[in-house]
């Protein structure tokens, strides 16, 4: 009781903004996911629903190389309070359009764009408040909290945003956002105080000279560098997997937007129980082992279920092998990375590793997009008489997207096999050494 009471304290700031920015992050979840289902509605293409992410992550992994910078020297809770309320702005936006009736696939593709230039500034900011929220000794923890709140947020959002869609509408999905957002603005405001940093002289640099800084940094520390491009290759992987998943689930027999917003509740169960697990495991031998095991179990199992399977129940099991061991992932990349980062950089090294990390993000979005409309789908439609290919994949609409889901599959194990070679990667753990080796 005295251990949990103390951690409690310790936590408190940090456990603060947790809950109520998830509660924010769950109303926009669910926005997120009532737009997708509306845009496919009204164009029917996996493509133009895959822009809404492109749309969100070019300005992001743009602008971010300089915006680390600016973290760095800005309020980080008058950044965050900043951004987010532009955000806020953004989705009344959406609301007046739509209850208008003048809301456009077009409009949310700009609402999108701005809101990605907003994080640029606000990612780099939460996470170096998280840093400095958080005793060193408490990172794993908070890293499988936030995974436990990240994967709450991806089983509820689906589900409440299905059934107030069906019950109420759009702008009943809309309001609880906004009503989400309140509460966090107001609890960040008022009783998250985040303690400043220490003033150095590279304050003082221009923001190039600190965008310069962080790709120093990362060029002196290739573990890192070679980390980040490791997880780069993994997001084009889970990006063509995210375009892709619609038009595999929404128009074959068996699938349908329930079927979509299942999938998604056993995903994120399945994050839930991993969360669950990082949070009470002792520290691993090998960190670097857990994150490429982690990631080889989740690249090299969904995808093929998705591929071969043809049932619900399959595709849950997918879902649930691919996400459950990605909390232990990202818990044990969280430690790594700020137990290896001088805080006072962290936001500069953040930054750039959010375009080097994220900018295939985009990419695999536009391109898991295009492949099945431009590629895959209209192949299967030509070698519908191929009796072995329709057993494999299915017939009509939806099977070449079941063919993308086998490529994504070989191109994920192979990406893992690559990287684990990597003896830069495996350095890292000397530098961890105070958290990765008590079990």
């Amino acid at each position: 009781m005295n251990q949990r009471n103390s951690a409690f304290r310790e936590l408190k700031g940090f456990l603060i903004l947790l809950v109520t920015q998830s509660f924010s992050a769950l109303g926009s979840a669910m926005t997120s996911f009532a737009l997708i289902l509306w845009s496919y509605q009204q164009v029917g293409s996996a493509l133009a629903t895959a822009m809404l992410s492109v749309c969100s992550y070019v300005p992001y992994v743009v602008m971010s190389i300089f915006a680390g910078a600016l973290s760095d020297r800005l309020n980080k809770k008058a950044t965050m309070l900043v951004c987010d309320s532009a955000a806020a702005l953004s989705t009344v936006a959406v609301l007046a359009l739509y209850q208008a009736g003048g809301l456009k696939i077009g409009h949310l593709y700009a609402i999108n764009a701005l809101n990605g230039l907003m994080n640029t500034v606000q990612r780099p900011a939460a996470d170096v408040t998280v840093t400095l929220l958080t005793p060193e000794h408490q990172y794993q923890r908070a890293g499988a909290l936030q995974s436990l709140a990240n994967a709450l947020v991806n089983m509820l959002s689906p589900v409440l945003a299905s059934a107030l869609m069906a019950a109420l509408g759009l702008c009943a999905v809309i309001a609880i956002d906004l009503t989400t957002f309140a509460a966090a603005f107001l609890a960040l405001l008022l009783f998250v105080r985040i303690p400043e940093m220490e003033c150095t002289r590279r304050e003082e640099e221009s923001v190039l000279a600190a965008a310069r800084a962080g790709m120093r940094y990362l060029r002196a520390h290739r573990g890192v560098m070679d980390l980040m491009l490791f997880l780069a290759a993994v997001n084009l992987c889970a990006s063509v997997y995210s375009a892709a998943l619609p038009a595999r689930i929404l128009p074959v027999p068996g699938g349908g937007e329930a079927a979509l917003g299942i999938i998604n509740t056993v995903a994120g169960l399945a994050m839930l129980a991993g969360s669950v697990a990082a949070s009470v495991l002792p520290a691993p031998r090998s960190r670097v082992r857990v994150i490429c095991n982690a990631l080889l179990l989740s690249l090299g199992t969904e995808n093929i279920l998705l591929a071969l399977g043809h049932t619900l129940p399959v595709w849950c099991v997918g879902a649930v092998l691919g996400w459950i061991a990605v909390p232990l992932m990202n818990a044990n990349l969280d430690v790594l990375l700020r137990s290896t980062i001088p805080v006072g950089i962290q936001g500069r090294v953040f930054s750039v590793r959010n375009t080097l990390q994220f900018f295939t993000i985009p990419v695999g979005n536009f391109l898991g997009g295009w492949l099945v409309d431009a590629v895959f789908e209209p192949a299967m439609a030509a070698w519908a008489g191929v009796p072995w290919l329709s057993r494999l994949f299915g017939s009509g609409k939806g099977s070449g997207a079941a063919a993308l889901f086998l490529v994504i599959a070989v191109y994920g194990v192979a990406v893992c096999v690559i990287f684990r070679r990597d003896g830069r990667i495996w350095a890292l753990e000397r530098r961890d050494a105070g958290y990765g080796t008590n079990a």
